[in-house]
């Protein structure tokens, strides 16, 4: 289960980041940063935050709702768009998801952070500290709580946009490469909402 080890090792305050969607075929990627003010959590949050991924569907809305009305916890979402995505790469888009997030939190609280936590091994330029934590969804409480918000916030965004964009299973599979979207991309072909710079995609507009 993660933990508030890393955080409470810092005297100053510490902001966890985590993206989701890096992998998707269509649609935004979407980061979040949370702050967890005073170093305090609720002990019934405590043991329910947990790496997003491992969460039912219900158990996830039902954490998120309790983060976003929690005054201990601040948060900032930041998306960056297919567009983004294709004209910078993902992994810069993603960067720029998570200076987006880093931003959105610093309007609510614009007070001085001292660490910022993010989930893997390469993380973008802040004007404090950046410590990066391999699995740091299932290591430290900021990111684990990040990760649930941008999981929650990108789910609703990909069931929105599947009404628009009907037989591609976004409202189920949020974008990923199942079996059904495959055969709808052969079936219903590419819209706009589709990264075309991914291999799948690119594949089959070169065909």
């Amino acid at each position: 289960m993660p933990n508030f080890l890393f955080e409470k090792s810092i005297k100053g305050e510490v902001v966890g980041i985590d993206e989701v969607g890096r992998g998707s075929w269509a649609g935004p990627v979407v980061s979040c940063a949370v702050l967890i003010r005073g170093k305090k959590i609720e002990s019934e949050l405590f043991h329910l935050i947990e790496d997003s991924k491992k969460l039912s569907s219900i158990s996830r809305m039902n954490i998120y709702k309790k983060i976003i009305d929690d005054r201990s916890f601040v948060t900032g979402v930041g998306v960056s768009s297919v567009d983004e995505i294709d004209k910078l790469n993902i992994q810069e888009a993603t960067f720029l998801s998570m200076k987006r997030a880093f931003d959105n939190l610093r309007a609510s609280n614009p007070g001085d952070i001292e660490l910022v936590l993010v989930d893997g091994n390469k993380a973008p330029k802040f004007d404090c500290n950046v410590k990066c934590i391999i699995r740091g969804d299932q290591k430290s409480l900021s990111i684990s709580s990040a990760s649930i918000v941008a999981k929650v916030t990108r789910d609703k965004i990909m069931i929105n946009l599947s009404e628009k964009f009907p037989g591609y299973g976004w409202e189920t599979n949020m974008g990923y490469g199942t079996n059904k979207h495959k055969e709808a991309l052969i079936k219903l072909g590419i819209n706009n909402l589709h990264r075309k710079t991914f291999k799948p995609i690119r594949s089959i507009l070169e065909k």
